[in-house]
C-alpha cells in the first residue's frame, strides 16, 4: 500500500491557506519538518500525527491514508 500521508498533509494544509512554517508553529514542531514530511524524507512521530489530526479535525486513519473518506463532525 502506497503511503498517502505526504499528499494528504499537503492538501489539508493548502486547503486552510497555511504555509509550512505556520503549520509547524501551530503543532509545536521545528521549522522545516513539515517540508520533510511532505517530501517523504521523514515520517512523523505518533505525537506529531495526533497533533496534526487534532489541528485539522480529521482521524488518524484519514490522515495516514488508511481511510479515504473522512467523517468530519
Amino acid at each position: 500500500m502506497e503511503n498517502k500521508f505526504a499528499e494528504i498533509l499537503k492538501e489539508l494544509r493548502t486547503e486552510k491557506g497555511m504555509g509550512q512554517a505556520e503549520l509547524a508553529r501551530n503543532i509545536g514542531v521545528s521549522n522545516g519538518i513539515v517540508s520533510l514530511w511532505e517530501n517523504k524524507k521523514r515520517e512523523p512521530t505518533m505525537s506529531s500525527l495526533i497533533a496534526l489530526a487534532k489541528h485539522f479535525n480529521v482521524s488518524l486513519d484519514y490522515l495516514t491514508g488508511i481511510d479515504q473518506h473522512e467523517n468530519q463532525q
